[in-house]
């Protein structure tokens, strides 16, 4: 009965992250037609981090090793996000252009997301790895976050 509990969470989950992937791919196409700023760039990583509040649970608590395992795999994975987000000034305006290849590397990355949880759920407790995920999607968005942040700074001081 435990194993079908944790098959279902495993699958329950990846189900999830499917849905928000696909949610994250209209969004972004959406934005690409508006005007970015500051504010629309660093809301996203701000509201995710509510989600450490999971943390308070013991269950969701990491080890320090499995913390930096996470910081790290996230931060490795921003590098495809990075890549496909550029910028332009058109009217005034700075504006993030869609990569036709950002919705590919999204579901790389949850593919390959999901095979990771499959690997590692059968050696921690599900709590661990929901953790160990999360932070590895916050690390991902903040470092892609910052970086956006970063261009979008560069091209802010060209219109002025």
């Amino acid at each position: 009965m435990k194993g079908l509990k944790h098959m279902f969470l495993i699958v329950a989950s990846t189900v999830v992250a499917i849905g928000m992937a696909t949610l994250m791919i209209f969004v972004r196409m959406k934005a690409a037609e508006r005007p970015t700023s500051v504010k629309r760039i660093i809301i996203p990583p701000l509201m995710m981090s509510t989600g450490c509040f999971m943390f308070i649970f013991p269950e969701f608590r990491l080890s320090a090793i499995q913390t930096i395992e996470a910081v790290t795999v996230g931060i490795i994975f921003s590098i495809l996000l990075i890549k496909s987000s550029t910028m332009r000034i058109e009217k005034g305006h700075i504006y993030l252009s869609p990569s036709k290849y950002f919705i590919f590397i999204l579901f790389g990355l949850l593919g390959i997301r999901v095979i990771f949880k499959l690997i590692i759920g059968s050696y921690i407790s599900f709590g661990e790895t929901s953790g160990m995920f999360f932070i590895l999607a916050l690390a991902m968005i903040f470092t892609w976050r910052l970086s956006m942040l970063i261009q979008f700074k560069r091209l802010e001081k060209q219109l002025k």
